[in-house]
């Protein structure tokens, strides 16, 4: 199928384009990569009677650490650019975003894909969605009247939907500190498909010692969640065992083609425990467990 007719615009600067936006009101999509949007465009699943293409933004294309540590990236900056920075570029502690970038689709999608059109699109089981809700990540929407930061476990508010105004474009995604002792894990039917289940676990260690951290899961609601009674056993000295039945215990997914509540929970308690144990080896077992799976 083709798509509804439209009119295109094509962006030069960011204030012009949230002016621009701010006229056109709901009836204007922001296209970037084109991965998504155009599919379901395609589909008539989308009818926006105006695109504004930002992809000649390229201030927007940027991959750096800031004050503290903390790691900013531009909103069109390609899911491969994350999958192929340097240590130098990536900075200390955020190698989890770039194993995680070999779960997004397949290699021409990644070259294309967008980090901002990927949280800006919203989708429950999309990979940026659960590392920003999981690991704590603020996005800057900038608007006519500037630029506000949202937390990213405030940004989605159900299925494709998120607090972006009309008139708003994402500008940026900040992760706040490093996260070492992340990984994520997820199933889908074929590699390269959407996940039915995701997982990230991002474990606090000291001296050795597991001390708590943070269990984010996808595809089981609505929205990317995290799972407090899943920390709470990390927090008080639990296994990973311990910590995998406690999420698929407080899941609550739906049913669907793609499979069963129960046999959701089933992933859930799968990969959480093996997101636990990626977290805790490192990336050459994750890398593994990933190429097994994946096959």
């Amino acid at each position: 199928m083709k798509p509804a007719p439209f009119r295109y615009h094509r962006a030069r600067d960011v204030h012009g384009t949230t002016r621009l936006l701010a006229e056109l009101g709901e009836d204007a999509k922001v296209i970037a990569g084109g991965q998504s949007l155009v599919a379901m465009m395609n589909f008539r699943l989308a009818r926006p009677a105006h695109l504004v293409d930002i992809a000649p933004l390229r201030e927007l294309d940027r991959l750096g650490t800031g004050p503290g540590g903390a790691l900013r990236i531009g909103a069109l900056t390609t899911h491969h650019t994350v999958e192929t920075a340097p240590d130098a570029v990536l900075g200390a502690g955020f190698a989890v975003l770039r194993r995680a970038m070999g779960w997004i689709g397949h290699l021409p999608i990644r070259t294309r894909g967008t980090v901002g059109g990927s949280l800006a699109h919203a989708d429950a089981t999309a990979e940026w969605c659960l590392l920003a809700v999981t690991l704590g990540a603020e996005l800057v929407a900038t608007g006519p009247d500037g630029e506000r930061r949202i937390p990213a476990g405030e940004f989605f508010l159900g299925p494709y939907t998120s607090v972006l105004g009309p008139a708003e474009l994402l500008t940026e995604v900040v992760f706040p500190r490093p996260a070492p002792h992340a990984a994520l894990t997820e199933f889908a039917e074929r590699k390269g498909d959407f996940a039915i289940v995701s997982a990230v676990v991002d474990l606090d260690i000291e001296a050795g010692g597991v001390r708590g951290g943070r269990v984010g899961l996808g595809g089981v609601a609505p929205v990317p969640v995290r799972v407090p009674e899943a920390e709470a056993v990390l927090a008080a000295g639990g296994s990973f065992a311990a910590c995998a039945a406690a999420a698929a215990a407080a899941a609550d997914p739906p049913g669907d083609a793609n499979g069963s509540a129960a046999y959701r929970r089933a992933l859930v308690r799968s990969l959480v425990e093996r997101a636990c144990t990626e977290a805790a080896a490192g990336t050459a077992a994750g890398n593994a467990t990933r190429k097994a799976v994946s096959r």
